[in-house]
């Protein structure tokens, strides 16, 4: 259009009249819808818990490449005020994840994380467990963590992990001991019905 008068174009079409329309569909549904239905699809397990070096929240974050999906934990440091002024800008979320996950089921393991939670399961109402039943499902929750949905693993985490902290060259995980309590009363529950 020039000047208020359409002229017919001349030339093949670079893209057909489908894409286009899928791709005008897209652009009409609001930013803050289409972003949410990304964040759905794409699970960021430490979502509001982990921490970059100077203790300011990482985001989650992805790209694709080549149809492949890349994720990432980036720092807010380095988001707004440039790459080059942190130490730590982002990690890859599957490695970082992976770390947190192995040192969740170590500690699951540890005798002395376990008669802690035993302890706190008691005081919270949960009176005639043992401290080998809750041994036993610690240890069975571990077997099970891989045949878990991304949304709940994400919820267990967020049940168990306090706060994860990056610095350049260490990773410290802090571990809830209440939810690990609340872990074992809901585990002993299924345990339970699907016993019955």
């Amino acid at each position: 259009m020039h000047k208020g008068v359409a002229y017919p174009g001349e030339h093949a079409a670079i893209i057909d009249q489908r894409t286009w329309g899928n791709a005008h569909a897209v652009m009409a549904e609001p930013a803050h819808r289409r972003g949410a239905a990304t964040r759905a699809q794409i699970p960021a397990l430490l979502k509001g818990l982990i921490f970059g070096p100077n203790a300011r929240p990482m985001s989650p974050s992805h790209t694709r490449r080549r149809g492949r999906i890349y994720r990432y934990y980036v720092t807010r440091e380095a988001i707004a005020d440039g790459y080059d002024t942190c130490a730590v800008t982002s990690v890859p979320a599957a490695d970082v994840e992976g770390a947190v996950l192995d040192h969740v089921q170590k500690l699951l393991a540890a005798p002395e994380l376990v008669a802690r939670t035993w302890a706190t399961a008691k005081r919270e109402g949960e009176d005639a467990i043992t401290e080998l039943e809750v041994t036993v499902l610690l240890a069975d929750f571990a077997t099970v963590w891989n045949e878990l949905f991304p949304a709940e693993q994400a919820r267990i985490i967020q049940l168990l992990v306090e706060r994860v902290d990056v610095q350049q060259d260490a990773l410290e995980v802090r571990v809830r001991t209440e939810g690990l309590a609340s872990l074992v009363a809901e585990l002993r529950r299924d345990a339970k019905r699907l016993a019955a």
